[in-house]
């Protein structure tokens, strides 16, 4: 269930946001991007350090993009009060029909946290800018909850940039695939990626990761041969290279992939079974 409120067409500040900055690490790390037939049918929205590229077909984001100061951090009550973002038509955003008394949660795509840096008004305008419903996937509560799947490795990502005081630039995306399960107007993504970014003081470095929500996702929403556990596996997360991140979405990220940090000789996909296995 989602009790907290929503306010539709609420004023976006947007006016000043200049969104994802592709030179933030002091080396080039560009968003992926979509292939020509879903570039089509996209809209690029920017917010406060980041931007949503939003699949208006599917109504849910094919990518988004944050900048993180580690140095910089600030600490922001949550609101949790989600909103339609006015620039483009509410028909066009999975809005809180598709949250209505289920297990599904609006599941942040950008983390709330993240972009929330910088001077008080500029991390509070931040903040608020992640509840739009452009940023948001439906995801399982367990999943979207649960510190051992996508919540815990987001936060070990933050916790390592705000340790190290890093800048970093994080790419995520639910994976569109076309045999997504149909529910209430939309197709429910059955797995995530991201990709981090951050620099070496001379290079571009990059890792990405991909887990799986589909055992969590009630079956009563699974067409019947998309209901049994995935090829990964249930509930199992893996660190993967970035050239698998984008033969599975269909996204171009050359450069992502050029700067992949995997040591020659380490799986193509590892799973990792604590925090402790990730490699940054």
């Amino acid at each position: 269930m989602n009790p907290e409120p929503v306010i539709p067409n609420a004023p976006v500040a947007a006016a000043t946001a200049s969104g994802f900055d592709a030179a933030f690490l002091g080396v080039p790390a560009n968003m992926p991007r979509l292939g020509d037939v879903q570039a089509a049918a996209s809209v690029e929205l920017a917010y406060e350090h980041f931007s949503v590229v939003l699949d208006t077909t599917r109504r849910l984001a094919a990518v988004t993009a944050v900048n993180i100061d580690g140095a910089r951090l600030a600490k922001v009550p949550r609101g949790d009060r989600w909103v339609f973002d006015e620039r483009i038509p509410e028909e066009l955003q999975a809005g809180p029909e598709v949250y209505a008394d289920n297990d599904l949660d609006r599941g942040h795509l950008v983390r709330r946290n993240d972009p929330v840096w910088g001077e008080p008004d500029v991390a509070a305008r931040a903040n608020d800018a992640t509840f739009h419903f452009t940023n948001a996937a439906p995801q399982a509560s367990d999943f979207n909850q649960g510190h051992e799947l996508w919540v815990g490795l987001e936060d070990h990502v933050l916790e390592h940039a705000r340790a190290h005081q890093l800048k970093l630039s994080v790419f995520t995306g639910p994976v569109l695939a076309a045999d997504d399960p149909p529910y209430r107007g939309i197709r429910i993504p059955l797995r995530f990626w991201k990709v981090a970014a951050w620099s070496t003081g001379e290079a571009l470095a990059t890792t990405g990761f991909l887990v799986d929500q589909s055992p969590l996702v009630d079956v009563d929403l699974l067409p019947r041969e998309l209901g049994a556990p995935p090829p990964l596996g249930p509930f199992r997360t893996f660190q993967v290279r970035v050239a698998a991140i984008a033969e599975l979405t269909g996204l171009a990220m050359p450069d992502l992939i050029e700067a992949e940090s995997l040591p020659r000789g380490v799986p193509a996909m590892r799973e990792l079974t604590s925090a402790d296995d990730i490699l940054l």
